[in-house]
């Protein structure tokens, strides 16, 4: 077997560009490594794909040997979706240019950027796209499973910035998907993640951005977690477009801005932005700060890079981290009484919460305008999320997060979540996430682009 699999990795090295790894190869451990540490497997080849050729040899290898493939983007999916064990990888790592014309307000961006290089590349014109929060995030993940950001209040989900894609199918070929192109497969790729193929290309539409924001982050102890919790949720359902609210409840970071005696005290954070008048923002913050009375406040223009940048140190690369997310239609009381009791038994700093309100500029478009996993008329978008450094503390971690996802569960729309902040789907959670009717519609065009389920390792949507 190793000989076969040796006479055919030459004649792949043949094929492509990039480099072609085997387990012992130099850089072969490295490019297997994925954001999170507790995923650790050993693909059998890696093809570091420099374009679509590469990506076209690499998927006709793994299927003349029925090897599972899996394609690495950024590399910072929850559940390893990136790594096949004994499989093909396809790495598209060394795919990252980010070209920006800044008069017609467009970005390419190659299927391995991360948002950090996409939100240099156009805040050097003053642009960006709604795109994430954490700059180590792949481009490609974010963007096929929907794409939240902070400024999407204001512009809406990254895939309803998404002009075109380059996309190589499971047969081969190499093809443009838009309105005017493939425009089945382009409506599935806006929120169907990785089902259809491996995207080379992302043509974005930019706006004017920055480079300053208002930020502010007003923290309360978590033993009045219940009234902040209710406080926060008035207070953001009050706000427009323009100012962007989250609910962090966590463990307050070791930060300069934090006074030291509440480093990694338990804390319920409401953290807004604000993209428009300073003055807009700052009334925002004056209503929090009245209603909170928090423990400590950190309130201060800042580079919307840094913004992007924020939450990097509590999400760095190798952590065991595992996540379960609801949707909600609304945040009632009985809600936020049983997360304030789950957060008091909480045992780790290294576990939190994360309640990020949708509407504005998202609900603009009709759910079926794209295959985004969910309705765009809900309110409430709901983490439960553990990163721990060692085995013992992810395993408790885990545990308290399926034990909070249950507690929350009565309040849900339903079992599913968003695609792009969850560890697993069981059972119908999938479906759910979609609504049949959108799921069944995904299913027939996953027959048309993929009827052998080539691109199955993710949040897999069978063919019809």
């Amino acid at each position: 077997m190793t000989q076969t699999i040796a006479r055919d990795v030459t004649t792949l090295r043949a094929a492509v560009n990039g480099a072609v790894l085997l387990p012992g190869d130099g850089g072969y451990d490295e490019a297997r490594s994925v954001w999170n540490g507790d995923i650790d497997r050993r693909p059998a080849v890696i093809v570091r794909c420099t374009g679509p050729d590469d990506v076209a040899a690499a998927l006709r290898y793994a299927q003349d040997s029925g090897l599972e493939v899996a394609v690495r983007g950024g590399g910072h999916g929850y559940w390893g979706a990136a790594v096949p064990e004994g499989g093909v990888m396809i790495d598209l790592s060394p795919i990252r240019h980010v070209v920006v014309d800044p008069e017609a307000r467009r970005a390419r961006v190659g299927g391995g950027a991360t948002l950090g290089e996409l939100d240099a590349a156009t805040q050097e014109h003053g642009l960006a796209v709604p795109a994430g929060t954490v700059s180590h995030t792949g481009v490609g993940g974010l963007t096929l499973g929907g794409g939240w950001g902070w400024f999407s209040r204001m512009h809406g989900f990254t895939i309803d910035n998404l002009e075109s894609a380059q996309v190589v199918l499971a047969d081969g070929r190499s093809v443009r998907a838009s309105a005017d192109e493939h425009p089945d497969l382009f409506w599935a790729l806006r929120g169907g993640g990785g089902n259809f193929g491996v995207v080379t290309e992302f043509e974005f539409r930019l706006h004017e951005l920055g480079p300053i924001v208002q930020f502010a982050m007003l923290a309360v102890e978590q033993e009045r977690a219940a009234d902040a919790l209710r406080a926060a949720r008035d207070l953001a359902a009050g706000l427009g477009r323009t100012v962007t609210p989250a609910i962090v409840c966590a463990a307050a970071p070791p930060a300069p801005f934090v006074p030291v005696e509440h480093h990694f005290a338990p804390v319920v954070t409401l953290i807004l932005v604000g993209f428009g008048d300073p003055e807009e923002h700052a009334a925002a913050v004056a209503a929090a700060r009245d209603v909170l009375q928090p423990l400590f406040d950190v309130v201060t223009p800042m580079p919307y890079v840094a913004l992007q940048q924020m939450l990097d140190e509590g999400n760095p690369w190798g952590t065991r981290s595992y996540t379960k997310g609801l949707y909600l239609d609304v945040l009632p009381d009985a809600a936020i009484d049983a997360l304030a009791e789950r957060l008091s038994a909480r045992r780790s700093g290294h576990t939190e919460v994360l309640i990020a309100p949708m509407g504005e500029a998202i609900a603009d478009l009709p759910d079926d305008a794209t295959a985004f996993g969910g309705s765009r008329s809900l309110r409430y978008v709901v983490a439960v999320e553990c990163k721990a450094g060692d085995a013992e503390s992810f395993v408790q971690g885990r545990r308290w997060v399926r034990d909070t996802w249950h507690a929350l569960r009565p309040a849900a729309a339903h079992d599913g979540g968003y695609v792009n902040l969850n560890a697993e789907f069981e059972g119908d959670s999938l479906r759910n996430t979609y609504g049949a009717a959108k799921f069944d519609r995904l299913r027939k065009i996953k027959a048309q682009y993929d009827p052998t389920n080539v691109f199955r390792h993710n949040a897999n949507i069978p063919p019809a």
